[in-house]
């Protein structure tokens, strides 16, 4: 008599297989959410620290700082740029949900002294930042 062999897989091993593949995903996705939200803020941030010599340079001869003035003119994938007398602001395009609507990050500039300030969780905000 010919003993039958298995062919494929039993339902438990399928199950015990999606069951790690879910606990994965769960642990995977949020990480990968957060990661997002410090790539576009910190993006944010790199591209208004360039400004900031251009400022520095207008503000040092009393002009008007608008963010065309100092190499900031249209918004990028990133960032729409504001300007006024105490600093830059990037007002994060696209922004990942965990950041919220209208998320934000500031150069600010006190007596020549930069700072980076923003109403952001510490978590997602470069070492710089915090």
């Amino acid at each position: 008599m010919k003993k039958q062999v298995q062919k494929g897989f039993t339902l438990i091993e399928l199950m015990i297989v999606v069951a790690i593949i879910g606990i994965l995903a769960a642990i995977a996705i949020p990480a990968y959410s957060d990661y997002q939200a410090k790539a576009k803020v910190t993006a944010g941030l790199a591209e208004i620290s360039a400004a900031r010599t251009a400022y520095e340079l207008r503000s040092n001869d009393g002009d008007t700082i608008a963010p065309a003035d100092i190499g900031l003119g249209t918004p990028s994938s990133n960032c729409a740029y504001n300007s006024d007398a105490t600093g830059i602001t990037c007002t994060l395009a696209n922004a990942p949900t965990v950041l919220g609507a209208g998320a934000a990050i500031k150069m600010e500039r006190n007596a020549g002294v930069w700072r980076c300030t923003s109403a952001i969780d510490d978590k997602y905000l470069p070492k710089s930042c915090i």
